[in-house]
């Protein structure tokens, strides 16, 4: 509903703030109870991945861009966290719109953390994430009972901007779905082959249910190859695992100097 013009009218102080998931960019995609806030909300702050024409959901919103990409000039994440505590507590309807799933690789613990210390209440709306995109787009099941147990989802880096422990995620035998990680590929490519066979298959999809979606078929050794290609190109998310061995292959046709490889 609009917000009300007059300055007398009961609001509720602090007003909660939602964590909303825009899901990987495909906006049918989102939940009627995301739809639902966005409708309501008066004050949008909006990622930067998110599919821009999200803005038309939110008729009576105030929208604040607040972009964070890997390797761009971004907007600090404490900043973010003082404008949903400051519009929160003028009781406003704040929606903070997310790509993907708000609690994966999003930074929801810090924000929800900052908020509650400041006794602002958190509202949060699941969406789809980009592995789930991304698997959907190749037509394969991440956890294929035939070939894996389940799934681990793992950033490229961690917070000290190191690297994971390929080691023991390689040892668990599930599939890995490696988020944020297109900038290293080529070095994470590496590293996966100390701990895993050179033919596991593997799969990257870049933009995930995006009109420019483009997908990557192949195998651990032929990744690293293909690495160079692929780096500079929109974000991704990266597949690893047995399981990735039942995809779709992309019938279109290729480059035979990428023979090892798929990509649509």
């Amino acid at each position: 509903m609009p917000a009300s013009n007059d300055p007398h009218a009961p609001r509720r102080i602090p007003a909660d703030v939602v964590l909303l998931s825009a899901g990987p960019g495909d906006l049918e995609l989102l939940t009627l109870k995301a739809v639902r806030a966005l409708q309501a909300a008066e004050v949008l702050l909006l990622d930067e991945l998110v599919d821009p024409g999200i803005v038309e959901l939110a008729p009576h919103a105030r929208v604040v861009r607040v972009g964070k990409r890997g390797g761009c000039r971004s907007t600090p994440q404490a900043f973010i966290c003082r404008l949903m505590r400051r519009y929160a507590l003028q009781g406003l309807r704040v929606v903070r719109v997310k790509g993907g799933d708000a609690l994966l690789f999003g930074r929801a613990g810090e924000e929800i953390a900052f908020l509650r210390a400041a006794g602002v209440p958190v509202t949060i709306i699941n969406g789809v994430s980009a592995a789930f995109a991304a698997a959907a787009a190749l037509g394969v099941s991440l956890t294929h009972r035939e070939h894996c147990h389940g799934i681990s989802f793992v950033t490229a880096h961690t917070a000290d901007h190191g690297e994971p422990d390929w080691a023991a995620l390689c040892a668990t035998g599930t599939t890995l779905a490696i988020y944020m990680g297109m900038r290293r590929i080529g070095s994470l490519a590496r590293s996966l082959l100390r701990h895993l066979p050179s033919d596991t298959p593997a799969a990257v999809v870049l933009a995930a249910s995006q009109p420019g979606e483009r997908r990557l078929l192949t195998t651990l050794r032929e990744l690293a190859a293909e690495a160079a290609t692929l780096a500079s190109g929109p974000p991704g998310v990266i597949l690893v695992g047995a399981a990735l061995g039942e995809a779709v292959p992309v019938a279109l046709p290729v480059d035979p100097s990428r023979h090892a490889a798929r990509l649509a």
